[in-house]
């Protein structure tokens, strides 16, 4: 009987229809110990070299964890990102990686917001003071009329330009990608990345990490923000220089910034933007919610199924330079 390493926290020991899919395929479905959003490395030493698949959360498998997995096909991430999976070390052992996409961009999207409006609208001060026994009602700040600026138009961009004009905010984005249809119905003028800063009152983060995008948001590029702007990265960490982003709030160049992902998850003790002002911080949860977690768990297992009983799941699968000649 095959089987699969359930990874993330929030479906572990968890029923769902994933762990249907699963065992009505006939593989054992194993659910490592501990309560860590990861599962642990000793936990993965002890279960990687007997399974054959894995769903992959938080979890950053390296080049020594594939070597000790000879059985392990498959590593069906949750989510778009892949960026702690190992992929020439996948390769190298003949795994397959997927991904789940059109899963969770909603949830992300409306995570975006939930920050962005934690920021305009004060909550998080306003909250604090009215439990201390104050009253302050200094004015807000409007999202109508505002621009918002998307780096990156993915499905999760896309996602949040709806809500944007939902809330009246005219839409300019920066995107290596051709300009589609999309753009046109939408109205998003596609700009330049220095000109959408100085446009911008949001600049919100939505591409992966990757060599030419890691620490994407330094000195430079925080300084050619429109001053009073906000920012928000629901994306990856890896894009923000955190100590420059702690001195442009200091400086007060930007009005704030909502942050989902940090370099370190969770961020250390020490981390600099922990003092800084005029933050609001979630801890990496904007794709998953209740929904969106099903969907992907959903997605994953359908993916290892469908390799495990021939079929090549092409939308899902991150390097496709291993179809020819792979097989269970």
């Amino acid at each position: 009987m095959p089987s699969v390493l359930i990874g993330p926290l929030l479906i572990r020991n968890q029923p769902g229809p994933f762990r249907t899919i699963l065992t009505e395929a006939g593989f054992d479905v194993i659910d490592p110990a501990g309560e860590d959003n990861a599962v642990s490395r000793d936990e993965l030493v002890k279960h990687l070299p007997h399974v054959d698949a894995m769903v992959v959360g938080a979890e950053r498998l390296t080049p020594d964890l594939f070597a000790i997995a000879p059985k392990l096909r498959v590593a069906a991430r949750t989510g778009v990102g892949y960026d702690m999976v190992d992929l020439p070390a996948a390769r190298a052992h003949g795994v397959v990686v997927t991904i789940t996409p059109g899963t969770n961009q909603e949830s992300v999207a409306e995570q975006a917001f939930a920050l962005l409006l934690s920021l305009t609208r004060s909550v998080v001060r306003n909250h604090e003071a009215i439990r201390d026994g104050g009253w302050d009602r200094r004015m807000v700040v409007p999202l109508r009329g505002k621009t918002l600026g998307l780096i990156g138009l993915g499905r999760i961009g896309r996602a949040v330009a709806t809500r944007a004009q939902a809330f009246g905010m005219r839409v300019v984005a920066h995107d290596v990608g051709p300009v589609t249809e999309f753009d046109a119905q939408h109205g998003i003028e596609r700009l330049g990345l220095d000109a959408l800063l100085a446009a911008s009152h949001v600049v919100s983060l939505h591409v992966p990490v990757t060599e030419e995008t890691r620490n994407l948001v330094d000195a430079r590029f925080l300084s050619k923000m429109r001053p009073g702007s906000y920012l928000l990265n629901t994306a990856r960490g890896g894009l923000v220089v955190e100590a420059d982003l702690r001195d442009a709030l200091v400086a007060e160049h930007l009005a704030g910034a909502g942050l989902d992902v940090f370099q370190i998850e969770p961020p250390e003790p020490g981390n600099v933007l922990l003092s800084a002002p005029n933050l609001v911080f979630s801890p990496h949860v904007g794709g998953t919610d209740s929904q969106s977690m099903s969907d992907m768990a959903e997605m994953a297992a359908r993916c290892i199924v469908d390799l495990h009983q021939g079929r090549w799941p092409a939308a899902c699968v991150v390097d496709g330079s291993l179809q020819n000649g792979w097989k269970w």
